[in-house]
């Protein structure tokens, strides 16, 4: 009996000796877990590490040519934070690179057609992430346009055919409404904002604030943040190494070269339509994303123009 003694209380003090020792080695490597300022700013930079750092708002920043007022502190933080956002939604910046890749070619000659600031090319990346989105208001393709303003600028729009979806056709509306909010509201600045709140809606509040310019406006929160997100993608796609983005030419989509067939009848079936040319009806939608429907109507006899890709960039079989 007295051995059982010996050997329950030799086990006890092993015990209390290993849960010392345990504590005792936890507050060390709290201790040596704790990283002062200094070394964080200190510390060298990785590649491919996952720490995440704070970022330097520039010095000037712009908007068609028209500066942002970064001297006020508010117009300061609301940059930073989009800065910090879309830097660190690194998936999706790299998504804009790939495809800005593919589409600003399409999108830049019409701007200076019409003698828009390039800079609005960066509105339709925030407006839809250049791809043919669908808002619950009702907007539709790369430019969001709501059926009203498409029809009111010419765009056909119903569920056999919708224009909106037209990446020429639509960049030529959002043109036209850019350059009358430019004319009505002063500013290419003001006529930005009024592409998300509409010219009324920037007016009244421009008129009910006694103020001219959007930086001075007190605003909802997504037209207030609207210039600030133009301009962060506008900074960060310039500027790709400076925020971490690294990619190389071969990453980026491409555009795939295309001839015009003229349609100016019905269409019955373009699955048969897409097998003519050697594609498949997938194919024929990718680069038509406006024929909505596996038929065209064609009463009015419309001359319509199909783009078909050129041979040897699809491996499908029609």
């Amino acid at each position: 009996m007295k051995i059982i003694k010996n050997i329950l209380a030799a086990i006890g003090l092993i015990c209390v000796s290993c849960l010392f020792i345990f504590a005792v080695q936890t507050d060390k490597t709290d201790s040596d877990n704790t990283v002062s300022d200094k070394e964080v700013i200190e510390a060298p930079k990785l590649i491919n590490d996952y720490n995440v750092y704070a970022l330097s708002v520039p010095d000037h920043l712009d908007f068609a040519g028209e500066a942002m007022p970064l001297e006020d502190p508010d117009i300061l933080e609301r940059m930073d934070r989009e800065l910090l956002v879309n830097t660190y939604w690194q998936s999706n910046g790299l998504l804009m690179f790939k495809r800005a890749e593919k589409y600003f070619p399409i999108i830049e000659p019409i701007l200076k057609k019409h003698g828009i600031p390039e800079d609005f090319k960066y509105l339709a990346v925030i407006e839809s992430g250049l791809t043919n989105a669908v808002s619950p208001a009702g907007a539709r393709g790369v430019w969001q346009i709501m059926p009203a303003t498409g029809r009111e600028n010419g765009l056909e729009v119903n569920k056999n055919v919708d224009e909106r979806y037209h990446l020429e056709m639509a960049t030529e509306v959002a043109c036209k409404y850019l350059l009358k909010s430019k004319e009505n509201l002063g500013s290419w600045t003001l006529a930005a904002a009024a592409y998300n709140a509409g010219n009324a809606g920037v007016s009244n509040r421009l008129r009910d604030q006694a103020v001219d310019d959007y930086y001075d406006l007190l605003l909802g929160e997504e037209t207030g943040r609207y210039l600030f997100r133009i301009v962060a993608l506008k900074e960060i796609l310039s500027h790709p190494k400076k925020y971490g983005f690294n990619f190389t030419a071969q990453d980026l989509y491409k555009p795939i070269p295309t001839y015009k067939v003229e349609v100016d009848t019905a269409v019955t079936d373009f699955t048969k339509f897409a097998q003519r040319y050697g594609i498949n009806y997938k194919i024929l939608k990718i680069h038509n994303p406006w024929l909505r429907e596996p038929k065209l109507n064609n009463s009015s006899r419309k001359k319509y123009v199909i783009e078909i890709p050129k041979e040897g960039y699809y491996s499908t079989k029609p």
